[in-house]
């Protein structure tokens, strides 16, 4: 099988990089910078369930794509989703599949809308994952890629795909409930960005600040909206998100509340946004929801006052 992976930073540099080391046939497509970093230094990950260096990996440039691949493995931030789907699209044959790892679902319709629902297929990640002096250091235990049919179905290419991350260094699955295991992902990462960047805090300070019921609120107004998308999350997932995130002395808190506080690009219009627009289609009532997402537009809007006067 042969795999591209879109960009080789903190996502798509883990779980390719230990595609490869399991001898798997991956090429990233990468921009010349990190090319040229590769070619010099190897891709390196550094991590508690095993360093890996891997001397000049399979490189490629958008404009030096010339054949199709099997799999694209797509791990870009939201924002960048539309050049990533210019820069991989020559990669795309008939028989293509597209594995997504964004959170949200607005990047699902967009790639629909693109290539078609045939060649994209559910799927989503989990690990603390950061791309430091061009190193990926992985920062947990936690290492999971989950992915299917979005049908349900255990299709043989599917099959194909587990049998090909079978002997990988990650804790791979292939479910047929991947749509819902999604929604129920960016039901967990909305509340936990809404609430850590809205108090600009972590999930430890906002519970010793005694605001942990308005984290708590903001994650029923988050599973409701999704109950009201036909993906009502299972009794588990909520309560443990809700454990997770109302954890005293907890230094837990979203990566895009990191963003804020180096002043970088956010998705909050795919994570916060989205999903305030889908609810208030269906007319659920999501304040506190509306309140996060404001806060992180006049965020947006500041930063990008301040660009335009530099």
């Amino acid at each position: 099988m042969r795999i591209l992976v879109v960009g080789a930073g903190g996502i798509g540099g883990y779980f390719g990089g230990r595609l490869l080391e399991a001898k798997q046939d991956v090429t990233f497509l990468v921009r010349p910078r990190r090319a040229a970093e590769l070619a010099s230094s190897g891709l390196q990950i550094e991590s508690r369930c095993g360093n890996v260096t891997i001397p000049n990996p399979p490189t490629v440039l958008a404009e030096d794509i010339h054949s199709r691949f099997d799999l694209i493995l797509l791990s870009c931030k939201a924002y960048d989703l539309e050049s990533a789907i210019a820069s991989f699209a020559p990669a795309v044959g008939p028989d293509t599949m597209i594995m997504p790892l964004l959170n949200g679902m607005r990047h699902m319709d967009i790639l629909d809308q693109r290539f078609g629902p045939a060649h994209v297929l559910g799927g989503l990640c989990a690990a603390s994952l950061v791309l430091d002096a061009g190193r990926v250091l992985h920062l947990n235990d936690v290492h999971f890629l989950t992915f299917g049919e979005r049908d349900g179905s255990r299709s043989a290419r599917v099959e194909a795909i587990a049998s090909a991350f079978s002997g990988a260094k990650f804790v791979s699955r292939l479910s047929q409930k991947v749509l819902l295991e999604m929604w129920e992902k960016w039901v967990f990462i909305a509340a936990c960005a809404g609430s850590t960047c809205l108090m600009r805090a972590s999930v430890g300070d906002i519970v010793a600040a005694g605001a942990a019921d308005i984290t708590s609120a903001l994650l029923d107004e988050c599973a409701a909206i999704a109950a009201s998308e036909g993906f009502a999350p299972r009794e588990k997932s909520v309560e443990g998100g809700r454990t997770m995130l109302t954890a005293p002395n907890s230094l837990f808190a979203a990566s895009m509340f990191r963003d804020i506080e180096r002043n970088a690009p956010i998705e909050a219009d795919h994570v916060i946004g989205d999903l305030l627009r889908r609810g208030t289609e269906k007319g659920i009532a999501s304040p506190v929801l509306r309140v996060a997402y404001a806060h992180l537009k006049s965020y947006e809007a500041r930063r990008a006052r301040e660009a335009s006067a530099d």
